[in-house]
């Protein structure tokens, strides 16, 4: 039986902004167009549309102006606003009165428009499935209370164990839990640093979890993504009328939080207006809504996250002293991958059986080899790049296990650290012009065998070379295929691997 692809509705009056859309969304949606908000209504009334992505600057309408009738009419259907415009009140507008789910900035990466129409079908789908179950919560409240509080239990006991951070016994990560495990029950602000993509986030569950607050909300705030504007009306709610389109009392992230941990990453981002008023926050723990003239007291605690040197942003004068102080009463500082290499094979592996079973399509594991090539590479990007990489492969995996030649090109370029010395002395494309061309030669000659699983014939077909010549150039530089029977790669069949 052949499942039905989700139906998404693209609004737009420009005719190639709407083919080139409908041209890349059309794989994995069925994609209605409607140049007209007259057309569009049409569509919504004849089809039964699951998400909306209207360009905000249409000639009858103005993008949020049409979303907010479709959310009268229409409300369980996704609304999302595309444009190449980012006005903060055109943003803030979307938000409150047509109840959008996205606001797109162009230009957008296709890949990250198509994640964001997936993520926001599956919001449909919890949707209906929260509607059909609320008549049967209301009717069972004393087993929803048990269940919700196993679950909870449960997940404490996940951040207990092990953390939630996937690490091996000799991981610089080690340090870094016992740390999180020895401060988290103390009710102090904690300052997390690392680079972006280290998994900041998952250390400032971890405190939560191993907190005395476990048991209480845990929100989270990216202070990087939003103006000011918006940001202080995220965190601190307002009242009605206190701004165009506020038309109705809306609570802050600080006050749902009460009682619990609220998460700020980005920090570093935030503007020095807005870090005196949440340095009140911190000062009094109190806040006040906009539009509002009383204040209210918040019980949080507030962990912090952020990939810049604050100490030097306050010896620039672009962070506050006293924010910083009241913010890092204790750091946690996580160490970026390239500095926990033994731990790529198993994060890897976690990442790919997350990966597994949100794409639904199944391998047995990755090959030994591809392992080790992973381990080589430095990872900018850290575990989010890790776990792209991870989701190309997958994808683009015809058999059933992840071989090195799915890889990305700048892993396999990546400079090996166990070949032969001669490799060592070449490695990082220093020294004189002939070392640097020589080292580049057998960069180019490993991935290139790599690709083709090792089939010297087809190697040297592509480079331009002999086989005679090839096998000249591998002795020359120490290139052989990896000896991976002496790995411990957990989970890893590393004989099954090199033969």
């Amino acid at each position: 039986m052949t499942a039905t692809l989700p139906t998404v509705l693209i609004v737009d009056d420009e005719v190639r902004g709407l083919e080139t859309l409908q041209r890349i969304l059309d794989d994995d949606f069925d994609v209605k167009t409607a140049a007209t908000i007259a057309d569009a209504t049409q569509i919504l009334e004849q089809e039964w549309v699951q998400i909306i992505l209207c360009d905000q600057r249409m000639p009858e309408l103005t993008g949020v102006e049409f979303l907010k009738q479709v959310r009268d009419q229409w409300p369980e259907v996704i609304r999302m606003i595309i444009s190449g415009y980012t006005d903060s009140a055109d943003i803030i507008s979307a938000v409150n009165d047509a109840g959008i789910y996205q606001y797109i900035t162009k230009p957008w990466q296709p890949d990250n428009l198509i994640l964001t129409l997936k993520n926001a079908t599956r919001l449909f789908e919890l949707q209906r499935q929260n509607e059909a179950l609320s008549i049967e919560l209301k009717m069972i409240p004393g087993q929803v209370d048990a269940a919700v509080s196993n679950k909870k239990q449960q997940l404490r006991k996940t951040y207990q164990e092990d953390d939630g951070i996937v690490r091996t016994d000799a991981s610089p990560m080690n340090g870094v839990c016992e740390h999180i495990r020895q401060v988290a029950p103390f009710d102090v602000s904690v300052l997390i640093m690392g680079e972006s993509g280290t998994g900041k986030e998952l250390a400032a569950r971890a405190v939560h979890y191993n907190s005395l607050r476990w048991d209480k909300p845990f929100v989270v705030e990216n202070c990087g993504a939003l103006p000011d504007e918006l940001l202080e009306s995220e965190l601190f709610g307002y009242k009605r009328g206190a701004f165009t389109g506020a038309v109705e009392d809306r609570v802050g992230i600080f006050e749902r939080a009460n009682g619990g941990t609220v998460f700020l990453d980005e920090i570093g981002e935030v503007s020095p207006a807005f870090q005196v008023k949440l340095l009140r926050v911190l000062q009094e723990g109190e806040i006040r809504p906009l539009g509002s003239s009383r204040t209210r007291k918040v019980d949080v605690r507030i962990i912090a996250a952020t990939n810049k040197d604050l100490e030097e942003e306050v010896a620039a004068g672009r962070f506050r002293e006293d924010l910083y102080y009241r913010l890092a009463t204790v750091n946690v500082i996580i160490p970026p991958l390239r500095e926990r290499r033994e731990d790529i094979p198993a994060l890897a592996t976690a990442l790919l059986n997350h990966t597994i079973r949100s794409l639904g399509k199944t391998v047995s594991g990755f090959n030994g080899e591809a392992l080790a090539c992973m381990q080589e590479y430095r990872w900018p990007g850290n575990v989010r790049e890790l776990q792209n990489e991870v989701s190309h492969m997958l994808v683009t995996c015809q058999g059933n296990e992840l071989t090195a030649d799915l890889l990305s090109a700048r892993v396999l370029r990546a400079a090996p650290k166990e070949e032969a010395p001669v490799m060592e002395s070449l490695a990082g494309l220093n020294g004189t012009l002939k070392d640097r061309v020589e080292a580049l030669e057998a960069r180019i000659l490993k991935e290139t065998l790599i690709r083709h699983r090792w089939n010297k014939s087809r190697a040297a077909n592509e480079l331009g070379l002999s086989r005679v010549g090839l096998r000249n150039k591998l002795d020359r530089y120490g290139l052989e295929k990896l000896d991976l029977s002496g790995l411990d790669i957990p989970g890893i069949n590393t004989e099954a691997a090199d033969s």
